[in-house]
């Protein structure tokens, strides 16, 4: 059977109208719910819906301090957003600027300046599941989506309020369930959706302050979370309903989500098999693909000892295998972790499975304590699986930390005055003359000028070097160059108009 949804006035096979919103299998059960909503909504006959408005949207595992209630934030002036709800597009305009004061936090070094965006988005049966879901987490695409996937209904009390809850499965496992309260209107909708640093990760929206705006309803306060922390927030100040919607594609692109971006920790895609360089002493720098991340592996007396465990797990067992190779028969004691970023962190759960210790700074400590804890049973990864799981063992640092052997040193410092994160370290190797850092000085093309613009990671950068005299003849950045070279101070300075 060829499945077809239809909104009155909209033809159908034989020429039949069919009004209200409809679906070919849907149990009378979750029409009638449906059709209720619709109806106490004043959407029936909708087709399109321009939403006007102020707020911001987050970036996924990028805040300043991992404990913030909120993720890294951008603000959205004069946001509009009009939908076609047959054709199952949007276009996005907005003027994106900094919604953090200072601005502060990963996606960008802030104070991030203002820019105005014209997006848009045409939904196909191949779009990723985290695209399809900008549309369901409307309360219109939420049930006419869930006639699409003949949900179930049942009724839930939930804090003694009386819902009718409308539950399917959608694409990647994903249980989607919305929740509608008792005058027809969708309290909330909520997924979980993978996350390989936070697992089975909530994604919810929830509307608020209900308003008639020329016979639809619609909330005025929309707040979406990803995990416990805040993704995005939106006062609504005006709503249309069936005026024209242009989804052609701007000659600029367009394409895309226009927002943040949902958790997905950076994917769990693959990367090219690790290439190890000497940095002589004991140390290799474990390279990746140009322009990727890169670790450092240190073979202590009796153990190995890496910097950094980044992005994934597919991307830690490289690094683990690589390590091992290089420095057979020992285990590995520590991870040194830089900062609490996803794309930086997110590979820590394949050391912990190892048996690695984390070395961080102390304001992670909490915060991965309760994150490890969290399920993976969308995608379970190595750590997941493992019974019984082993306890993370976790050592902290404030401004200072050497790890030596007497032979072999690293030593470990606060980067302070860092905008990036809060918790920020880089790692100096005094006899080889390396600072080893992330993000602080993510370089470009060799041989760039003094840019007009100073970017201040880079001044800062510099300035903690040289308040802790470090004698450096090297940077490894873990977001390695897109030519492999290797950077030198100089370069540094350079970047920070310093030469």
């Amino acid at each position: 059977m060829v499945k077809r949804w239809t909104a009155a006035g909209s033809l159908v096979a034989a020429g039949m109208l069919l009004t209200p919103l409809m679906w070919a299998d849907a149990s009378p059960e979750l029409q009638a719910a449906v059709d209720k909503s619709m109806k106490a909504m004043g959407a029936e006959n909708l087709k399109t819906l321009v939403i006007s408005g102020q707020g911001w949207d987050g970036c996924v595992g990028q805040p300043y301090d991992p404990n913030s209630p909120n993720w890294r934030k951008f603000s959205n002036k004069d946001y509009v957003r009009s939908i076609d709800l047959e054709k199952h597009g949007w276009r996005l305009q907005r003027v994106r600027g900094e919604g953090e004061t200072p601005g502060r936090g990963g996606c960008g070094a802030g104070p991030i300046a203002d820019q105005t965006q014209n997006q848009v988005t045409n939904l196909a049966a191949n779009s990723p599941w985290a695209t399809q879901m900008e549309y369901i987490l409307l309360p219109e695409g939420f049930l006419q989506t869930a006639l699409q996937k003949n949900a179930t209904v049942k009724a839930e009390t939930v804090k003694g309020k009386k819902y009718t809850v409308i539950s399917f499965l959608g694409d990647a496992k994903a249980p989607v369930t919305g929740y509608i309260n008792d005058l027809g209107y969708v309290d909330k909708v909520e997924t979980t959706i993978d996350n390989n640093v936070l697992g089975d990760m909530v994604w919810s929206a929830h509307y608020t302050d209900w308003k008639d705006f020329g016979g639809v309803k619609f909330p005025t306060h929309i707040v979406q979370y990803q995990g416990p922390p805040k993704f995005f927030e939106l006062t609504v100040s005006d709503v249309k309903a069936n005026v024209p919607v242009d989804l052609s594609v701007p000659d600029r692109g367009g394409r895309g989500r226009g927002r943040g971006g949902p958790g997905r920790g950076r994917g769990r895609g693959g990367a090219e098999g690790p290439i190890s360089e000497d940095l002589g002493g004991g140390f290799w720098l474990i390279n990746g693909p140009p322009g990727g991340y890169g670790s450092v592996v240190a073979d202590f007396q009796k153990s190995i000892v890496v910097i950094e465990g980044p992005q994934n797990d597919m991307r830690a067992e490289q690094i683990i295998a690589e390590a091992k190779r290089l420095v057979p028969n020992k285990p590995i004691r520590y991870v040194i972790n830089t900062h609490a970023h996803f794309d930086h962190s997110g590979g820590l759960r394949a050391f912990v499975a190892e048996g690695a210790t984390i070395i961080t700074h102390k304001v992670n400590k909490g915060y991965y304590e309760k994150i490890f804890k969290d399920p993976h049973t969308l995608v379970p990864d190595k750590l997941s699986q493992m019974k019984p799981q082993p306890k993370i063992k976790i050592e902290t640092m404030t401004e200072k930390k050497v790890l030596t052997d007497g032979t072999h040193t690293i030593e470990l410092y606060h980067v302070q005055g860092s905008t990036h994160n809060a918790g920020m370290l880089i790692a100096y190797l005094p006899k080889q003359k390396v600072v080893i850092e992330a993000d602080e000085f993510n370089v470009g093309a060799a041989n760039a000028p003094t840019p007009a613009t100073i970017n201040p990671y880079h001044t800062n950068l510099l300035a903690n070097i040289e308040r802790l005299k470090l004698d450096v003849d090297r940077i490894i950045p873990i977001h390695l160059p897109g030519d492999n070279r290797k950077v030198t101070l100089a370069e540094l300075k350079t970047a920070a108009g310093k030469n």
